[in-house]
C-alpha cells in the first residue's frame, strides 16, 4: 500500500481497519486535523508494533464481535500504555476484549441521535468540555449490555446507554457513534482532543502529502509512460492535473470514452475544460458497443462489472490503434478511496456496489504494477483541497461528484420475469399492512396526516457496513400547502423507518397525491431510457444554477425509476431527486431546499409530459447509499 509522506514517521497515530467503511475515513480525517496516520490490520498488529505509535484508533466493521471468526486484537496491544480510541466495532471490541458484554440490541440504530454526558467535565477526560444534546450519528446492531472493570458511562443518548465510556486512569475510551463522519457535529472536537491527548498537535500538513506524492509519481514512472483516463469530474481532473505536473509531458496522453452515459452534451464541455488547463484530450465515441453490451442487464453489480470490463477493453483497443500498447505504457486513475473501501477492497471490509474502477481487470493490472492511482488515499474534500493547491479554477474544483459509470447508475433498471427474482414485487404495497410492530411508525404517519407505500423496486443502501437491497417508503401528503412547517416529521420518519421496517433503505416523498405504482418490467439500459434521464439531469441543473443552489447542494444525483402510477395509461416512469450535503462521500444527509422552489422543481419535470411523478429522496448514508445503484 502507498503511504502519502513521510514527515513525520515517528509521530503518528495507528488506525486498525476492522473492516467499516470508515477505516480510511478516520485515517483521513485525523490528518485532515493535524496528524499523520497509518492503516494498520489487526491480524498484522501486536504490542511491539503498538508501542511505535503515539495513539490507536479501532475503527468500525461489519462484523459481531461475539460471532466465531470476528476480527480480534491481541489484548496486549491495549496494555502499551498509549492512548486507545475504539469506535463502533472498535467500541464493542474493546468491552469485549476487557471482560465486557457486548450482544445484539432490540433494534438497529442508524442516524442521527443527541448525546449527554455524565459527571464532571474535568473528569471525563477525552470527553471533557464536549457540549450537551450535540447530535452524533450511529449505524450499529449491536450494544456494549455490561463494561470491564475500570470503565464508567461517560455519555448516553436516549437510545443508547452506553455510548461514551471511558478508564480516564488508562487513556483508555469508547464510542458507540461516529465522529468521523460530517454529521456528527462533535466529530472534530473529540477528534482533535483525541490528537492533544496523543501530544501530536499540528504535526501533518496536505501539502506534506502532495510534495510526497510528486515524489513517487516521478519515481513510478521513470522509464514509464501514461495512458489516463478522463471523465471530467473533480477527481480525474485533479489526477491528471497532478500528473502532468509531476512527468513529462510526452509521457502522458489522456482518453475521454464517450459510454453514452454522460451528461447532456458533455463530451465536448469536458474537452473544453480540460483544453483550457493546456492538457489534451482525445474522445472516442463507444456508445453503440455499451448499449449493446447492456441489453437486457438489470442487475446493479453486473452492469458495474460490465462497464468497467468494456471500458478497458475499449480502452486498450484505442491505446493499441495510437500505438500505446507496449510495456512502458501504464493506465492512470482518478481512484479515490471510497470507491476502493465500497468495493470491499480492504481486508475484512462488505462490497456495498462495485466501482467501475475496481472490477476483476483492474484489480490484475494493479497486482501487476500497471495502474497508477495519485488520488487512492485521498477523500473528496482533500481531492479539492489539493486540486486548489494545483491551481485549478473554483469551478473545477467545485464540481458536484459524477459516477465513473455515469448515468447507467441512475438508470434502474428491471428483470423481464420479476416473480423469477425474489424482492421484486409486482405492485406498490400500503405500509399500514407491515407496520403492527412499529406503532410508533403508524402513529406519526396519522398524527402528520402521511400516507406510506412500499415501492415495488429495489435500490442499494449501506446499513451497519453492509450492502442492502431493499424498497424504497414512498410518503404521500395530502397537499403540499405549508411543506416547509413539515419538513421536519418527514425527516423523522425518514430515520425511523430503515431502522424498524426490515425491507424499507430509504424514504422518498412523492410530488401527487397517494396512489399505487407497478414496477415496469424488462426495464434495461437503452438510448431512449438514457435520454429521458439526460433531459431531467439538464433541467435539475439549469435549475441549480439559476437559482444558486449549486453551491449549496453538495451532490444532486437524478434517477430514472421503474415505476409507474397504475391509473397512468402511458406508463411513465417516476423521477427521483437526491440532493445531499456531505464532505467526503461516507456519509451524507438530504439537503432540504425552501418548498417553494422545491415545488418550482416538481413543477418544471412534470410540466415535461415526460415523467408519471417526481420523488425527492429523504434518507440520510446511512443506510441508503447516495446513488441508488
Amino acid at each position: 500500500m502507498q503511504e502519502p509522506g513521510t514527515a513525520h514517521p515517528q509521530e503518528k497515530i495507528a488506525v486498525l481497519d476492522f473492516g467499516g467503511q470508515y477505516a480510511h475515513l478516520i485515517a483521513s480525517r485525523i490528518r485532515r486535523l493535524g496528524a499523520y496516520t497509518e492503516i494498520e490490520f489487526p491480524d498484522e498488529f501486536d504490542a511491539s508494533r503498538a508501542s511505535r505509535y503515539h495513539g490507536i484508533v479501532l475503527s468500525g466493521g461489519p462484523e459481531s464481535v461475539y460471532e466465531p471468526g470476528a476480527p480480534s486484537i491481541d489484548p496486549e496491544v491495549l496494555q502499551v500504555g498509549v492512548p486507545v480510541l475504539g469506535i463502533c466495532y472498535g467500541h464493542h471490541l474493546m468491552m469485549h476484549s476487557l471482560g465486557g458484554k457486548v450482544s445484539a440490541s432490540g433494534s438497529r440504530e442508524y442516524g442521527a441521535a443527541k448525546i449527554r454526558w455524565n459527571g464532571d467535565p474535568d473528569s471525563r477526560g477525552l470527553f471533557g468540555g464536549l457540549r450537551d444534546d450535540a447530535v452524533v450519528w450511529m449505524s450499529h446492531g449491536d450494544e456494549v449490555e455490561a463494561l470491564p472493570e475500570g470503565f464508567e458511562v461517560l455519555g448516553s443518548t436516549p437510545d443508547c446507554r452506553f455510548a461514551a465510556l471511558g478508564d480516564t486512569s488508562r487513556n483508555l475510551f469508547s464510542i458507540q457513534f461516529h465522529p468521523e463522519v460530517s454529521h456528527t457535529e462533535i466529530g472534530d472536537d473529540l477528534l482533535s482532543r483525541f490528537i492533544q491527548v496523543c501530544g501530536l498537535k499540528d504535526s501533518w500538513k496536505l501539502q506534506d502529502f502532495l510534495r510526497a506524492e510528486q515524489d513517487r509519481i516521478k519515481a513510478d514512472t521513470t522509464g514509464r509512460k501514461v495512458f489516463f483516463l478522463v471523465s471530467g469530474g473533480v477527481d480525474s481532473t485533479v489526477a491528471y492535473t497532478l500528473l502532468a505536473e509531476s512527468m513529462p509531458s510526452d509521457h502522458l496522453r489522456g482518453l475521454l470514452v464517450d459510454t453514452g452515459f454522460l451528461r447532456k452534451d458533455e463530451s465536448a464541455q469536458v474537452l473544453e475544460a480540460i483544453e483550457k488547463l493546456g492538457l489534451q484530450l482525445m474522445v472516442h465515441d463507444a456508445s453503440r458497443e455499451f448499449f449493446e453490451a447492456l441489453k437486457g442487464e438489470f442487475e446493479p453489480e453486473k452492469k458495474r462489472k460490465i462497464i468497467g470490463d468494456l471500458f478497458l477493453k475499449v480502452q486498450a483497443q484505442y491505446a493499441k490503434e495510437l500505438g500505446l500498447a507496449s510495456e512502458e505504457w501504464i493506465l492512470g486513475q482518478g481512484t479515490i478511496y471510497p470507491d476502493t473501501i465500497e468495493s470491499g477492497s480492504t481486508k475484512s471490509s462488505h462490497t456495498i456496489k462495485t466501482h467501475h474502477n475496481r472490477v476483476e481487470a483492474i484489480a490484475r493490472m494493479i497486482e501487476e504494477g500497471r495502474i497508477i492511482e495519485p488520488l487512492a488515499e485521498l477523500y473528496k474534500d482533500e481531492v479539492r483541497q489539493l486540486g486548489r493547491l494545483l491551481g485549478l479554477p473554483e469551478h473545477l474544483v467545485d464540481r458536484h461528484p459524477f459516477p465513473g459509470p455515469g448515468l447507467a447508475v441512475r438508470c434502474l433498471c428491471t428483470p423481464a420475469k420479476p416473480e423469477d427474482h425474489p424482492g421484486y414485487e409486482e405492485r406498490s404495497v400500503d405500509m399500514q399492512t407491515i407496520l403492527e410492530s412499529s406503532g410508533s411508525i403508524q402513529e406519526l404517519l396519522d398524527a402528520a396526516q402521511i400516507q406510506a407505500h412500499l415501492l415495488p423496486v429495489l435500490s442499494v443502501g449501506v446499513q451497519g457496513d453492509k450492502r442492502t437491497y431493499a424498497h424504497p417508503a414512498a410518503l404521500f401528503l395530502s397537499s403540499n400547502e405549508n411543506l416547509d412547517t413539515r419538513y421536519d416529521s418527514l425527516l423523522e420518519l425518514a430515520t425511523m423507518i430503515p431502522n424498524r421496517v426490515e425491507k424499507a433503505n430509504r424514504v422518498v416523498l412523492s410530488a401527487k397525491t397517494v396512489s399505487t405504482y407497478r414496477l415496469k418490467a424488462g426495464q434495461d439500459l437503452n438510448p431512449e431510457r438514457i435520454e429521458a434521464l439526460q433531459l431531467a439531469d439538464s433541467i435539475v441543473k439549469d435549475f441549480l444554477e439559476e437559482t444558486g443552489l449549486y453551491r449549496k447542494i453538495w451532490q444532486f444525483p437524478v434517477v430514472l425509476l421503474p415505476v409507474y402510477r397504475t391509473a397512468d395509461e402511458l406508463q411513465r416512469e417516476c423521477i427521483v431527486l437526491r440532493p445531499v450535503h456531505s464532505r467526503d462521500a461516507m456519509t451524507a444527509s438530504p439537503y432540504m431546499m425552501p418548498a417553494e422552489q422545491l415545488q418550482d422543481l416538481f413543477n418544471r419535470l412534470l410540466n415535461t409530459d415526460r415523467f408519471g411523478d417526481v420523488f425527492l429522496d429523504l434518507t440520510s448514508k446511512p443506510p441508503g447509499t447516495i446513488e441508488w445503484e
